[in-house]
């Protein structure tokens, strides 16, 4: 490896080339920021990547002849350039977006990393984020690190010897952090209702969020719990110091924490560094279904934004708008499905900011279905429980609108007569 400036690093990028960037919170911002800096240099330069944290300059307008962007999911900082047509994106589980990869589908001539210093032996570490990221180096013809000692060093698949990386930038930036919110009473008895659905010695995927947040903080009298998720946050960390979280009863990985990457505080990566602990693995096998539905009682926790009297989950997009991505939702829903006790759970509050009800008799034009009807299982909302699985349409519409906020129950209930004929 060659340690040299960000500038030089990325002088070696050349025009038509295809680029991946870490995900998450590992995003290289001095690299991407020297990339950028090349714009007048490059023209139509591919960058891909999944959600990435901080900015994303080279989705600006006056960039478009030097890059252009396909993200697997949408972020904050590329959703306004997906809606002006700046940028693009690729609907794909994440348990497949290493195949792309590797498959040849995507190829890649770059890959763009944030790692740990080595140690003795030469080996960095992907860190907080390894999920999509592993496939990318070991399938780029070039590999650019930024060398940041405030990157935790984790253990799993993230480990990257020297040599595989051909030019290194050191740095000394701090990891961005997600800090939880205060949770509000609607958020709290979401969580509450999916607290009453996890068993004991059950093992959880859940992502990031209010949401999530608020179930966890209803966990505290539960026993045996394991945790094998595509992330996880701060709100872990107290129910693994009470004992709460032991991984005892997981039969894949027991007595580990499992998850493919994490965005939280520096307390969290504090706790994740060097933490024989937590397993951080490539998402292809985290998110594999066959792997998931091995664990007992896999309860999955996700979030939607949008659920039509059917069923149909709708948690990438707001019509036509593209808000996130696909994700792994999919991956854990029928993997919850598939395994013993299981449990796939939808959650959503009733309403928008605006007071429209999230429960709607079609969803909205445009809008992308994520988990599809025969995939549901049970829907949350801060009015109750719906178990959709093996019911009928009529059936499943009854249910929703019994979930669904007051003001919208009698108009949910007269598009459900108009499309069922009667209740």
């Amino acid at each position: 490896m060659k340690i040299v400036s960000a500038r030089e690093a990325l002088s070696y990028i050349q025009s038509r080339q295809h680029i991946f960037i870490h995900t998450a919170a590992a995003a290289p911002q001095q690299l991407i920021k020297a990339l950028t800096e090349r714009h007048t240099e490059l023209r139509k330069v591919q960058i891909f990547h999944l959600h990435t944290e901080g900015e994303a300059p080279y989705t600006k307008p006056e960039y478009k002849e030097s890059f252009s962007t396909h993200v697997f999911f949408a972020a904050q900082n590329v959703r306004s350039a997906i809606k002006k047509g700046q940028a693009d994106y690729i609907p794909v589980f994440l348990s497949e977006v290493p195949h792309l990869f590797n498959r040849g589908i995507v190829n890649l001539n770059v890959a763009m990393i944030q790692v740990s210093p080595p140690d003795k032996h030469g080996f960095c570490s992907l860190g907080i984020s390894v999920d999509a990221t592993r496939a990318a180096i070991l399938n780029a013809d070039t590999v650019i690190a930024q060398i940041n000692p405030n990157m935790p060093r984790t253990h799993g698949d993230g480990l990257i010897h020297l040599s595989e990386i051909d030019y290194g930038v050191e740095v000394t930036d701090p990891i961005p952090e997600h800090h939880p919110a205060d949770l509000s009473d609607v958020e709290l008895k979401i969580g509450r209702h999916c607290a009453g659905l996890i068993e004991n010695g059950a093992t959880l995927q859940m992502g990031i969020g209010n949401i999530p947040d608020a179930v966890l903080s209803s966990l505290s009298d539960h026993k045996n719990l394991g945790i094998h998720s595509e992330m996880f946050s701060d709100g872990l960390i107290p129910l693994i110091d009470s004992g709460v979280v032991n991984n005892s009863k997981k039969q894949i990985h027991p007595g580990k924490v499992v998850g493919s990457f994490a965005m939280g505080t520096r307390k969290l990566y504090d706790y994740m560094d060097d933490n024989p602990l937590i397993q951080m693995l490539d998402c292809t096998y985290v998110n594999d279904t066959s792997v998931i539905k091995r664990n007992p009682k896999v309860t999955a926790i996700n979030s939607a934004i949008e659920i039509d009297l059917t069923g149909q989950v709708c948690a990438d997009s707001i019509g036509t708008y593209q808000y996130s991505g696909v994700g792994g939702q999919m991956d854990f829903i029928r993997g919850a499905s598939l395994s013993e006790g299981g449990k796939p759970i939808i959650t959503l509050k009733s309403t928008t900011g605006k007071g429209e009800s999230k429960i709607v008799p079609f969803l909205k034009q445009g809008a992308g279905v994520v988990t599809t009807r025969a995939h549901v299982h049970y829907i949350v909302t801060e009015y109750g429980v719906a178990n959709l699985y093996g019911q009928s349409m009529r059936r499943r519409a009854q249910s929703l609108i019994e979930i669904a906020h007051p003001d919208h129950r009698e108009e949910l209930e007269k598009a459900a007569r108009e499309r069922f004929n009667e209740m």
